[in-house]
């Protein structure tokens, strides 16, 4: 008999923290780690320096919440824009900046895009999320952001940026489990610039056979017209 294999709300919890380190790491090129170990609180709360929260709904409810410090806001904004081009001399120095809250938000965006991608395939349900939140708080204010969740569940991950600046991931969602009945294929992910990539070559391949034959053409037509013109003594 096959063994039941299930998925519990910290399983969920780890995907989404390899979500944010997969996304930080894959837009600014500069490494970001999450703590092994997983804090069991209350409820989630905005804190300082810069929060950013997202609300999702489907097979399951809950809330995600980042707090950035404001030195690891800056220093994931920097890489962002360098690793895009920007110049440096270009770049917001505060982490108040409208520039800085926009590319965090972002940011966020793709860590919850990439996170219910996997949601979708692994676990075969579907959730929607709502646009990201930006709040930039400069004083000691907590802010509780109240869902209506059945047996909720919340914990606190921390974690780290290169230069070893910390923010926190807080994450709250229905107490729920998922349990596998039967096999199934997971799709396998697919890089969109390989896969354009391919495109492009499989479109110049016939492109480039036309090419040939079409100079060969040319080559037979000329081989014909110097026949013909040394039989006329021309």
């Amino acid at each position: 008999m096959q063994s039941r294999v299930s998925v519990t709300t910290d399983d969920i919890l780890l995907k989404l923290c390899h979500s944010v380190s997969h996304v930080l790491f894959s837009t600014t090129h500069s490494q970001v780690s999450h703590a092994g170990m997983v804090q069991s609180i209350t409820r989630t709360c905005l804190k300082p320096d810069l929060g950013c929260f997202s609300i999702f709904d489907g097979g399951f409810s809950g809330l995600v919440v980042i707090n950035f410090s404001a030195p690891a806001a800056l220093e994931i904004y920097r890489e962002y824009m360098l690793n895009m081009g920007m110049p440096e001399s270009e770049l917001a120095f505060s982490h108040t900046s409208d520039e800085v809250a926009d590319v965090m938000g972002e940011l966020m965006n793709q860590i919850l895009g990439d996170f219910i991608n996997k949601i979708s395939k692994e676990l075969q349900t579907s959730i929607s999320q709502s646009q990201p939140k930006m709040l930039t708080i400069n004083k000691e204010l907590t802010i509780s952001i109240d869902t209506n969740l059945d047996e909720a569940v919340a914990r606190r991950v921390s974690f780290k940026t290169k230069s070893n600046h910390v923010f926190y991931l807080e994450f709250a969602m229905d107490k729920t489990e998922f349990i596998k009945l039967s096999e199934f294929e997971v799709d396998e992910d697919f890089d969109l610039d390989e896969l354009l990539a391919e495109h492009g070559q499989l479109l110049a391949s016939p492109k480039r056979s036309q090419a040939v034959k079409t100079q060969e053409n040319k080559q037979v037509n000329k081989s014909d017209a110097d026949d013909l013109l040394d039989e006329l003594g021309l």
